[in-house]
């Protein structure tokens, strides 16, 4: 199977290197600048690099747009006349850009490849990514190779396209909320005598062993937090602590707020 990406900014370099790793595609990377491309060529000489779009897109099975939103429509106009409808399967990484604007650019007289959109996250760089999927047109096989190679980059849910909105503010952007939390933690920790790059690594193994445990079978956050929290002891000190400063709702609004007409 050949995968074709265009972009090799963080999201298509991540991609290329994870589908890489595995050994068991063909692929080929384009973008306009040459150092990108020769970062992806060192780590592994197979995979084919080339600054001409329409290049990378030949025979390819799937062809996934990692490029800015502004850029997708440029990018789609250049490749749509090589572009094999019956087999390809168009992947959009392109925040923003819904499907039936993916379907405007894509229109070939009466022909429409099938199309999936899929939003991950920035951890996609380290293999954590949480992504979603939404598609139109694919069948269920198409729609399972894209989850597979999704799945080399972190946790995938194929969901509706009308949630995909709601996806990008709860995961996409609330990835940007978690570090915020972990940053006001690293400020206490700080205040209370560590030093930065200490507190920072503390803090990062707390978040990390939250997340393992809430992993794990029949447990959510309210029973994790029952088996810390003694009658009048330190934690549910902070934990009212945090209420009374409006945290719950503070966060809520937070994943809320870019939803708002």
């Amino acid at each position: 199977m050949k995968i074709a990406i265009i972009g090799a900014g963080n999201m298509g370099r991540a991609i290329s290197l994870a589908l890489a790793a595995t050994g068991q595609y063909q692929i080929a990377v384009a973008n306009p600048s040459q150092p990108k491309l020769d970062a992806i060529a060192a780590q592994y000489p197979d995979v084919v690099t080339t600054t001409d779009n329409v290049e990378a897109v030949i025979d390819a099975d799937v062809i996934i747009l990692a490029v800015k939103p502004w850029i997708i429509a440029p990018v789609i106009q250049q490749i749509k006349p090589r572009l094999v409808y019956h087999r390809n399967i168009i992947v959009s990484l392109a925040g923003g850009v819904s499907i039936d604007a993916l379907d405007s650019m894509l229109l070939r007289g009466d022909e429409l490849p099938p199309v999936c959109r899929v939003i991950p996250n920035t951890a996609l760089s380290m293999g954590k990514s949480m992504t979603f999927i939404a598609s139109r047109r694919a069948s269920d096989a198409d729609v399972d190779t894209v989850k597979s190679l999704f799945c080399q980059l972190g946790v995938v849910d194929v969901i509706e396209e009308r949630l995909m909105d709601a996806a990008t503010a709860l995961s996409s952007c609330g990835i940007a909320y978690v570090f915020k939390f972990i940053q006001a933690c690293v400020q206490a920790g700080v205040e209370l005598g560590f030093k930065p790059a200490d507190a920072l690594r503390y803090v990062n193994a707390t978040v990390d062993g939250a997340a393992a445990l809430l992993s794990l079978p029949n447990t959510n956050p309210q029973s994790e937090i029952d088996k810390v929290t003694t009658p009048g002891g330190m934690t549910i000190k902070g934990i009212n602590a945090l209420e009374h400063s409006g945290f719950s709702s503070a966060v809520i609004n937070a994943i809320l707020t870019p939803l708002k007409k």
